[in-house]
């Protein structure tokens, strides 16, 4: 997490001078880009007067298919009026626990603009959308004070634009299933949660970063695993979203086989991205002529051409290092020639290139042999908890700051210069953990 007192004070400067926070804009700002006009749903939650144009939300609003919108099943919420002058601040839905709310909407982007605070006490809410994508980070108000932001969101279906659907693995049909509904779910988390308005709208025209990856990449449904995919987001501005199209286990030629690059392609605009990370599961691949400079690398090329051919940019990622430490307190390699394949194509094609396979090495290398084990889950040395996930998607956000390939200015107003030498203080990371946990280990190693 970025320094504490720092970044406290840069906050402080940025709302001051901005009026946004973790990059996301003012609900005043959004609509002068338009987003007025977009709007499909205004909700306000509480039991005081209602905002005209809005639709009431209780602690008895329950999600079904049939209404469209609702609490998840399960929330422990109290919804409660504190009176004023302004309809949308004088009441509020909270909860002492964290807490879900979905609303039923079709596949795109939509720009998602949440007004928090209490009349009369201090509210502390970090907001994830879907599967555990970090929106919000901790964002805190004084009694009396409210804070309205607005940050942009993707959501899915498995079908494909021009027929078919994408092949999904038992896992993404049950517990992974909020990833391809028929519903925006909103996780609202900390230690004080508090909600008082939504307003959701298109934002059709919006770029999209799309991710094509394995485990270490993909939206992980619960508890204690995660991914940088899912820390991305938070480091982001709103006007851009980020499509998570990854999966636990997958390779390059079995995400083609699913259908993940088709579906990807087959929504893709002129001038949105695709970042494309693999390598783990690719090198346990066997056969005839399979390698890292021969099957690997042609597959990786068809990806990047395609992308092209769309009109959007390819971004190539080297794998992290697994957690594989020798004698002398340093990681091993244990990916072979993959990454080197990958840098290779990344100059042969003129792609942007995220080396994480360099920076995980002094990130790992910095906490040491054993308190690098608290970056990953239990037992695991390849799949990472929140606090390692949150770095390595510093390591992205610090390669997009420096190269600048044209993200650079989609970049939260509070990210900072990030040396993985030097990571987080790992006592003082705050993103709260999610509420579902689960003991099955993701597919792949």
């Amino acid at each position: 997490m970025l320094r504490h007192c720092l970044r406290t004070w840069i906050i402080v400067a940025i709302v001051l001078a901005f009026g946004s926070y973790n990059g996301v804009e003012t609900y005043s700002q959004a609509k002068s880009k338009r987003v007025e006009a977009n709007i499909v749903h205004r909700f306000d939650f509480g039991t005081g007067r209602l905002q005209p144009g809005f639709t009431t939300v209780l602690a008895t609003t329950v999600y079904s298919r049939e209404k469209g919108y609702g609490f998840e099943p399960g929330a422990a919420v109290e919804c409660l009026a504190t009176g004023g002058s302004d309809p949308l601040h004088e009441d509020f839905c909270t909860s002492k626990s964290p807490f879900y709310f979905s609303v039923a909407l079709p596949e795109g982007n939509y720009n998602v603009t949440i007004t928090f605070g209490n009349q009369k006490a201090a509210t502390a809410t970090t907001v994830k959308a879907e599967l555990r994508r970090l929106m919000l980070e901790e964002v805190k108000t004084k009694p009396g004070q409210f804070s309205t932001l607005t940050f942009t969101v993707n959501i899915r279906t498995a079908q494909i634009i021009g027929g078919g659907e994408v092949k999904l693995k038992e896992r993404e049909k049950t517990m992974e299933a909020w990833a391809w509904d028929e519903k925006l779910t909103l996780e609202f988390n900390n230690l004080r949660p508090t909600v008082n308005a939504i307003q959701i709208a298109r934002a059709d025209t919006v770029p999209t970063i799309f991710l094509l990856g394995d485990s270490t990449v993909t939206d992980q449904p619960r508890e204690p695993y995660n991914s940088w995919g899912q820390m991305f987001t938070r480091f982001l501005k709103f006007g851009i979203a980020v499509a998570n199209h990854a999966q636990s286990g997958e390779s390059l030629r079995s995400s083609l086989n699913a259908r993940r690059l088709d579906k990807v392609l087959s929504v893709m605009k002129p001038g949105d991205y695709l970042f494309i990370q693999f390598g783990h599961n690719d090198q346990k691949e066997k056969g005839e002529g399979v390698g890292p400079f021969t099957t690997y690398k042609t597959s990786l090329k068809h990806y990047v051409d395609e992308t092209r051919k769309r009109g959007g940019f390819p971004v190539l990622l080297t794998s992290m290092h697994r957690r594989t430490f020798d004698a002398q307190g340093s990681i091993t390699d244990s990916h072979g020639e993959y990454d080197d394949a990958v840098r290779q194509l990344a100059v042969e094609e003129k792609v942007p290139l995220i080396d994480l396979h360099k920076m995980s090495k002094p990130f790992y290398e910095a906490l040491g042999p054993e308190i690098s084990k608290r970056a990953f889950a239990p037992n695991d040395n390849t799949h990472h908890n929140n606090y390692g996930s949150y770095q390595l998607a510093r390591c992205v956000v610090e390669s997009i700051r420096v190269q600048d390939f044209g993200l650079a200015k989609h970049l939260a107003f509070d990210v900072l210069p990030f040396d993985p030498h030097r990571p987080d203080n790992i006592e003082a990371f705050k993103v709260p953990e999610s509420p579902l946990i689960s003991d099955v280990k993701p597919l792949g190693s």
